[in-house]
């Protein structure tokens, strides 16, 4: 080896070998792919702690064990519509005109460190236009640029930074489930309507506080990304995974028969695209057409139809949507025991007729004495419910009635109080892998494979974005509820 080859090796390796931040991502690493078990089993796990903590806050185990299975089935719509959400976007991406986007998205990248800090500040961007593109996008992203001979990428790296707009960016955009209910009085509870009135996204998500916490958490996420990531020589790319990166670009064919015809003819596409136009020009009229697509119905409705018209033809569609399939395996075995396991925390009473999350978020929000420790604490409790009932919107229809009155009783201001909610609400998601299942699909990786490098983003962010929280809470004036 020359003088030369050898400086060069050592540059490399430097940002890696040399500083806590990579140490301490890689003895994370190391752990999980070690320790860390299968999502299905996490879940397991997480039921059973779950349901002893009921049981020992008083409720009986007939009531746990009877809550667990009334609600093991309330997130099937959920679960369909997640299963969508990575099917669609699948689809999507493996059409001739994304392919060629997403190709000429992986070109950009220089170095394989540089690519992972590409993956991820995409990511969030993504996300705050909606969660479910980011998601699928960037996991596509991955794939196009592992294929590349002329970098070294490592594979679980780039694929935890594809993660990073579900774990600290969405619920900071306009796919915020809490900012928009919120912002919309026919969708508020009416229970809950007289305690926090109306909040519009100029007091969540349009406020320059939300828009320093973006940038705050993007150059954080993009900075962790650098230094975590291994040097060419210690990355494990795909191949070294055992991961397969075949073209999953369909390859054009012609009918072998008559009867085929149809299939490989636009005809039905085009009378479908122009069926479904209607109803599309009808919806995206009543309202701002962002807030609307963040809808998860309409946004699958929207992917679908663009991904029929995108391949033009049945038979590419049908064949991509077959590829796709095995990317929402994780979603349909896992999301119904994340459904027992919400419905035990909030319907199992003890003999006072409070629930475990009931006990937890009174005793996290008597515990504040002004409003800025009221942000701190409220994160800190959103954060810990969030590692069991990952789902923004429907946790904050579980939370709202007692932290949103607290609130109102310190004076605390309303808005920003759902901006820490969502702050912190995201976090768990970088330890949680509910909602890594459709990322994991479409890399063809297992949890264990990203915890380590997504557990440093959060150990990281999680102290510096709840400080922000409530140091930016001094920063607004409160106000009574604005009721319609």
């Amino acid at each position: 080896m020359t003088n030369a080859t050898h400086d060069q090796t050592v540059s490399l390796r430097k940002p890696v070998a040399d500083n806590v931040i990579a140490r301490f991502s890689q003895a994370l690493v190391a752990f999980a792919e070690r320790w860390f078990p299968d999502a299905y089993v996490f879940v397991l796990i997480a039921v059973i702690a779950v349901a002893i903590g009921a049981i020992l806050h008083g409720g009986s185990p007939l009531a746990v064990s009877r809550a667990f299975g009334d609600g093991f089935w309330n997130l099937i719509p959920f679960t369909m519509q997640m299963a969508l959400v990575a099917i669609g976007g699948y689809v999507v991406a493996m059409s001739p005109p994304v392919a060629a986007v997403l190709a000429r998205l992986a070109s950009v990248p220089k170095t394989g460190r540089g690519a992972v800090v590409f993956v991820g500040v995409l990511s969030i961007f993504l996300s705050l236009l909606n969660w479910g593109l980011s998601l699928i996008f960037s996991g596509l992203l991955v794939r196009e640029i592992a294929r590349r001979t002329d970098i070294r990428l490592d594979y679980r790296a780039a694929g935890a930074a594809g993660y990073l707009g579900l774990g600290c960016g969405f619920t900071l955009g306009i796919t915020s489930s809490a900012a928009q209910l919120q912002a919309n009085a026919g969708s508020i509870p009416a229970s809950l309507l007289p305690i926090t009135g109306v909040i519009g996204f100029s007091e969540t998500i349009l406020t320059w506080q939300n828009m320093v916490t973006v940038v705050m958490v993007t150059v954080v996420s993009a900075a962790i990304c650098y230094f975590t990531t291994p040097a060419p020589d210690q990355a494990r790319t795909a191949e070294d995974l055992g991961v397969a990166l075949g073209d999953d670009r369909i390859e054009a064919r012609k009918p072998a028969r008559p009867g085929d015809w149809l299939e490989f003819s636009p005809l039905l596409t085009i009378l479908i695209a122009v069926l479904a136009a209607g109803w599309l020009w009808q919806t995206f009229q009543l309202g701002n057409p962002l807030i609307t697509l963040s809808g998860l119905n309409t946004y699958n409705f929207v992917f679908l139809i663009l991904g029929i018209v995108l391949h033009w033809r049945p038979r590419s569609l049908i064949e991509s949507f077959s590829k796709a399939m095995p990317s929402v395996s994780g979603v349909l075995l896992q999301f119904p025991f994340y459904a027992g396991i919400a419905q035990i925390l909030t319907k199992v009473p003890n003999s006072s007729g409070t629930t475990l999350s009931d006990t937890i978020a009174h005793w996290f929000v008597g515990a504040s004495s002004n409003s800025t420790v009221f942000s701190f604490l409220v994160g800190i409790y959103s954060a810990l419910l969030g590692f069991f009932v990952p789902s923004a919107g429907g946790k904050w229809i579980i939370e709202a009635p007692y932290i949103m009155k607290a609130a109102n009783d310190i004076g605390a201001h309303l808005g920003w109080t759902v901006m820490v909610y969502n702050i912190a609400e995201t976090l768990p998601n970088f330890i949680n892998p509910f909602w890594m299942l459709p990322l994991l699909g479409i890399l063809g990786l297992k949890s264990k494979d990203l915890i380590g490098y997504t557990s440093v983003q959060f150990f990281i962010h999680f102290p510096i974005v709840m400080l922000l929280a409530a140091i930016l809470m001094a920063t607004f004036t409160y106000h009574p509820p604005i009721l319609p």
